[in-house]
């Protein structure tokens, strides 16, 4: 049947052949009979992505936040240590504590704002308590901290600049807080410390989402190898005797924490930990934390070591902090990093014997 004009100029098609026994739709090879010859119709599926684009979107965060876990992690730290020095005695690790927790907290304060693009949008998240959300509580966590980091903190200025600053009638009240007020911060330390990792964790981010049961673990070890290098630098040895506690628990508690954690996570989400940027600031900052631990134990009474030790605590805690930052963000922007552990976890359920429900039957 003729459809086009243009039909004529085509060449003729050869000849159909006619099938065995001159029977048709039969739909049955008789090349062997057993079917040994037969080809799959569906080839077998392949991942990939719609142009090979991320399939979680990455975190909009940039290097605000993580300088944000930072500090937050050294004003955690100090305040704890500022609690220390307040219950054993030593007015200059008190001192230098508290003012290291204020500072800390401030300058981490401005970055959390800079992010956020207007201050009025941080006083927007303490309109409302959500506990599910790991962000509406570790706002509470931070306004409280604050004020009682603030509080303390005031007391020591007004203190050094021998009851001169402006308080009046205020100055036996402030007086009167000054020790609730140390003690409410280190009770809102650890919280502060660690809520950041939760937030990390409960994430879609594949790294991060994978590391959140140690996470909070390892960012309040940073936390101490932040605030006791903090204070080894700034205190005189006669007093850091806590600091330098702390900075060997920090040691031990930082390097467990993120062996377990790796040990613990899927390999293929791990990598990132282990790779690129985020793989030499982790390498680095285990080497300087063993070195500032050994430091601190073996030297710490020498003021030359104990403020070599602390530097290299300070710059390993930030490390941490940066390069699982980093690792979670280049773990979102490769797809792998999201298909291949859902895999890995879907074959480990069936593998146990659990088939039965939506995310093994897929429906």
């Amino acid at each position: 049947m003729t459809l086009s004009e243009f039909d004529s100029f085509r060449p003729s098609e050869p000849a159909r052949r006619r099938r065995e026994g001159g029977k048709r739709g039969s739909g049955r090879r008789r090349d062997s009979g057993d079917g040994s010859r037969e080809m799959p119709m569906v080839p077998e599926p392949e991942f990939t992505s719609y142009y090979g684009r991320p399939v979680v979107k990455p975190a909009p965060w940039g290097d605000d936040v993580a300088i944000y876990l930072f500090l937050g992690g050294v004003a955690a730290g100090s305040a704890f240590l500022g609690l220390g020095g307040q219950l054993t005695g030593r007015p200059v690790l008190r001192r230098n504590a508290r003012l290291g927790a204020l500072a800390a907290v401030g300058a981490g304060a401005v970055f959390l704002v800079k992010d956020l693009g207007r201050p009025e949008r941080f006083l927007h998240m303490l309109r409302t308590f959500k506990v599910t959300s790991p962000m509406s509580v570790g706002s509470w966590i931070l306004s409280a901290f604050s004020a009682g980091a603030g509080v303390s903190a005031v007391a020591e200025i007004d203190r050094m600049s021998g009851n001169r600053l402006p308080l009046g009638p205020l100055r036996k009240v402030l007086q009167a807080v000054e020790g609730p007020a140390g003690i409410e911060a280190a009770v809102f330390a650890g919280p502060l410390a660690a809520y950041t990792a939760v937030l990390l964790g409960d994430t879609a981010t594949p790294t991060w989402n994978a590391a959140h049961e140690e996470l909070p673990f390892v960012f309040v070890s940073s936390a101490c190898l932040a605030s006791a290098g903090l204070a080894m630098v700034t205190t005189p040895v006669s007093e850091t005797g806590p600091a330098r506690n702390l900075a060997v628990l920090g040691v031990l508690g930082d390097v467990a924490a993120m062996k377990v954690m790796e040990h613990r996570m899927d390999p293929v989400a791990a990598e990132p930990l282990h790779q690129g940027k985020a793989g030499t600031m982790l390498k680095w900052s285990e080497r300087l934390a063993v070195a500032g631990g050994l430091g601190a134990l073996l030297g710490g009474r020498n003021r030359m070591v104990a403020a070599a030790s602390g530097l290299a605590l300070l710059t390993a805690s930030a490390l941490t902090r940066f390069g699982v930052f980093e690792a979670g963000l280049a773990s979102a922007r490769d797809p792998r990093y999201t298909i291949e552990p859902q895999k890995n976890r879907l074959a480990a359920r069936r593998a146990a014997g659990v088939t039965g429900d939506s995310i093994t039957t897929g429906s």
